[in-house]
C-alpha cells in the first residue's frame, strides 16, 4: 500500500523476523507504524533453516511470546513436526523446537499484518537523516522521504549482500532477491563502524531423487508442546525427518575440492558462524571424524523439495552435487537450488544502548542480523525489544531493559553491546549464567511483569496466564505442607524401587527422589486444577514438580543474583569522563570508553576490565557524583 501522507512515528526497515515483530508490537502499543519491504511477497520468509526453535533459541520464542510477540503463535500453525530437545539433560535446558511450513508460516504472517490494518509500504530505503543528533527521516530509492520520531533497521542479510558460488558472485540479499545498497553508506557517514560476516544455506533437492529407505527416520514427540500460551489446540502433523551420512569418498571430494570453496579460496575473508559450520569447514577441521550426518528435512507439508541441514557450503554446484550424489542413498540426487555463502555488512552492536537504540543517534535502532547475529529467532527477540523500546521513546517513557537473569533476551543483548562480535553471534543455554532459572518451562513466571506493565498482552491471556501461575504456586505450597502416610504411597514407591516410608513425610520431600514424579499422589487439587486450567494442567503440574525437584539448586542461585543486583541498579552517567581516573588501566579505560556501560554491573562484564578498575571506578562515582540507583537513591 501507499501512504496518505510523509510522516508517521516509526518507521520498521525491513520484513523479516525482527521486522515483524518490531513493527507489530508497536501497532498493538497504538504507535503510527510503517514497515518497508523490498517486497512484500516475502515478508515473513524463512530463507533457510525450516524450523523455529531449539536449543536456547526455544527458550527465546517463549519468552518472545510472554511479551507480546507473534513468532511462536504464528509457528504453531505451521507446525509439521514438534519436539523437546536436551530431554537426556536437566530440565533448566529442555528446549522446544517446530518444524515448520515455510509456505504456510509466510501466510500466516501476512495474513495477520493485513487483519490488524499495519501499514506496509512496498520500496527501498537507501538514506537515514538525522536533526540535532536524533533521527528525522528515512529516504527511498526514488525520492520518498518519510518523516518519522523512529526508525528501527532490520536489514538482515541484504546490506550489501554478495552471494559466494564456487568462483561466481552474485549481489543479491538473498538468492534471486535484490540487496539493500546506501544505508550502510548512510550511516558510515554519521560515524558508525560496520564489518563484514557471512553466512550460508545449504542445496534444496528434490524428494523424489532420494532413496529415503537408507535414511534414519526421526518423528516428534507423542504429546507435542505448542510454542505459543495462545495456542489452545495445537495438532501438528508429525511429518519425519530423515538422518543420513556423509562417507570418506564425500570427504575426499571435498577435499580435493577445496579451493574452489569462496571462503577457501579468499574470495571471501568475512567470518561466518563458529557453531553453524560449512561442510567445507567440518571435514578439513574436523578431520577425525569419519562422517557427519545430514537431516533431510521437509520445507512444507508434502513437500518435493528438501532441505539438506549439515550442508552448507560455497563450492560450485557441480561440485556441490558430485559430494551428494556420493553418500549412500543420494546417488541419484537432483538439485531445485545450489547452495551458497553469503557475505554481508553489519553494524558493531557495541554501538548500541541496552535498549537497541544506538549511541549515535537518538531514536535510531538496530535489530538482527545488522548486529551481527545469527538466527531467526535471535532477530526476533531483537526486533521485540526494539519495537517496544522505540514505542517507549515516543510515548516518553523508559525503556524496556531485560537482565541476564531475566531472560535469555536479555543474555543476548547483554552480551552484544558489552563484548562485541567479529562473528554471527548465535545463542546457547551455555552463554547463560542463570539458565535454571531460565527455563522454557517458565518463562511467564519470569516475565508476566513486564508485559502487565507496558500493556503487551491482551487482558484475557493476562488473566489466564495469572491464574496458571497462582495454580503452580498454589500446588507447591500444598506440596511442601502435605504430608502422606505409608499406607497411601509405599506401594507406589516400590513399583518404582524406592525405599518405602515409616512414617508421614511431607509430599515434598519424597518428590526430591529421582523416580518420584508428581503424578504419583493422586490428590483433589489436581483435579480441580483439571477442570478449572485443562489447557494448562500438564504444564502446572510439570512446573511444579521442577520447583519442588530443583529447589535448593534454585534458591542458591537466587541468592547470588540477589548478591550482584545492587552493581545491575546502580548507574554510570552517560557522560561520564573515563579520562578523568587516572590511576585506571590504560586497557579497562579503553574498553569503557568505547562501550560506555549503562551500570556498574555492565562494567563489570566488559572483557578485559579488572577488579582493580571497577573498585576504583566505584571510589571515583561516589566521590564525584554519588553512584544513583534505579529507585533514585544515592550512596
Amino acid at each position: 500500500m501507499k501512504r496518505t501522507n510523509n510522516k508517521c512515528e516509526l518507521v520498521v526497515v525491513g520484513g523479516g523476523h525482527a521486522g515483524i515483530e518490531a513493527a507489530l508490537v508497536a501497532h498493538k502499543l497504538g504507535i503510527d507504524v510503517v514497515l518497508v519491504s523490498m517486497d512484500i511477497k516475502a515478508i515473513g520468509r524463512m530463507s533457510c533453516n525450516p524450523a523455529i526453535g531449539g536449543l536456547a533459541k526455544g527458550q527465546m520464542v517463549r519468552e518472545l511470546d510472554v511479551l507480546g510477540g507473534v513468532m511462536g503463535f504464528f509457528a504453531d500453525q505451521a507446525t509439521l513436526q514438534s519436539k523437546t530437545l536436551n530431554l537426556s539433560k536437566g530440565r533448566s535446558v529442555w528446549s522446544p523446537r517446530s518444524q515448520i511450513d515455510k509456505i504456510k508460516y509466510e501466510k500466516v504472517v501476512q495474513k495477520h499484518i493485513n487483519d490488524v490494518g499495519l501499514s506496509v509500504v512496498e520500496g527501498e530505503v537507501t538514506k537515514i537523516n538525522e536533526s540535532s543528533g536524533s533521527i528525522s527521516s528515512v529516504v527511498f530509492s526514488d525520492g520518498l522521504e518519510l518523516f518519522c520520531k523512529a526508525a528501527i533497521l532490520t536489514c538482515g542479510t541484504f546490506l550489501n549482500g554478495l552471494i559466494h558460488i564456487g568462483e561466481e558472485k552474485i549481489k543479491a540479499g538473498r538468492l534471486d532477491e535484490k540487496r539493500s545498497e546506501g544505508i550502510t553508506e548512510s550511516l558510515l557517514s554519521f560515524g558508525f563502524s560496520a564489518g563484514r560476516l557471512k553466512t550460508g544455506t545449504p542445496p534444496r533437492i528434490k524428494k523424489s531423487s532420494v532413496d529415503w529407505s537408507v535414511g534414519l527416520a526421526g518423528y516428534g514427540d507423542k504429546k507435542p508442546k505448542a510454542l505459543s500460551y495462545r495456542t489452545k489446540k495445537f495438532l501438528p502433523k508429525d511429518e519425519p525427518c530423515f538422518a543420513f551420512r556423509t562417507n570418506q569418498k564425500t570427504h575426499e571430494l571435498i577435499l580435493k575440492n577445496l579451493s574452489k570453496s569462496a571462503m577457501y579460496s579468499g574470495e571471501t575473508m568475512a567470518a561466518g558462524p563458529r557453531y553453524c559450520p560449512s561442510i567445507e569447514d567440518k571435514v578439513y577441521k574436523f578431520s577425525q571424524n569419519p562422517s557427519h550426518i545430514l537431516q533431510l528435512e521437509p520445507e512444507w507439508t508434502n513437500s518435493k523439495q528438501i532441505y539438506v541441514n549439515g550442508f552448507s557450503t560455497s563450492l560450485p554446484e557441480k561440485i556441490q552435487l558430485q559430494c551428494l550424489r556420493s553418500v549412500e542413498g543420494m546417488g541419484s540426487v537432483e538439485f531445485l537450488r545450489p547452495g551458497y555463502a553469503i557475505e554481508y555488512d553489519f553494524f558493531f552492536p557495541s554501538q548500541l544502548k541496552t535498549s537497541l537504540e544506538t549511541k549515535g543517534i537518538s531514536g535510531l535502532y538496530l535489530a538482527g542480523q545488522i548486529n551481527g547475529t545469527s538466527g531467526y529467532e535471535e532477530a526476533s527477540a531483537q526486533g521485540l525489544i526494539a519495537g517496544i523500546n522505540a514505542s517507549q521513546t515516543i510515548f516518553g517513557e523508559p525503556p524496556l531493559l531485560l537482565k541476564r537473569n531475566d531472560a535469555y533476551i536479555g543474555v543476548l543483548i547483554d552480551d552484544l553491546v558489552l563484548k562485541d562480535t567479529n562473528e554471527p553471534y548465535r545463542m546457547f543455554t551455555s552463554r547463560a549464567e542463570y539458565r535454571l532459572q531460565l527455563r522454557a518451562s517458565n518463562a511467564d513466571q519470569r516475565l508476566l511483569k513486564y508485559s502487565t506493565t507496558l500493556g503487551l498482552l491482551d487482558n484475557n491471556l493476562l488473566s489466564d496466564l495469572n491464574k496458571k501461575n497462582k495454580a503452580t504456586q498454589n500446588v507447591v505450597s500444598l506440596l511442601e505442607k502435605e504430608n502422606i502416610s505409608p499406607n497411601k504411597i509405599n506401594t507406589s514407591l516400590s513399583s518404582l524401587g524406592e525405599n518405602k516410608i515409616s512414617e508421614p513425610v511431607k509430599i515434598a520431600q519424597l518428590l526430591k527422589r529421582p523416580l518420584v514424579e508428581i503424578k504419583t499422589f493422586d490428590l483433589p487439587v489436581f483435579e480441580e486444577i483439571k477442570k478449572s486450567l485443562p489447557s494448562h494442567y500438564e504444564e502446572i503440574l510439570f512446573e511444579a514438580e521442577t520447583i519442588i525437584k530443583y529447589g535448593g539448586y534454585i534458591n542458591r542461585q537466587k541468592e547470588e543474583i540477589e548478591k550482584l543486583k545492587v552493581y545491575e541498579e546502580m548507574f554510570i552517567p552517560y557522560n561520564f569522563n573515563y579520562k578523568d581516573i587516572k590511576s585506571i588501566s590504560n586497557e579497562g579505560r579503553e574498553k569503557l570508553m568505547s562501550v560506555l556501560p549503562e551500570t556498574i554491573g555492565q562494567a563489570q562484564r566488559i572483557p578485559g576490565i579488572r577488579p582493580t578498575d571497577i573498585s576504583i571506578l566505584l571510589v571515583y562515582l561516589k566521590r564525584s557524583f554519588h553512584v544513583k540507583h534505579k529507585n533514585g537513591e544515592k550512596n
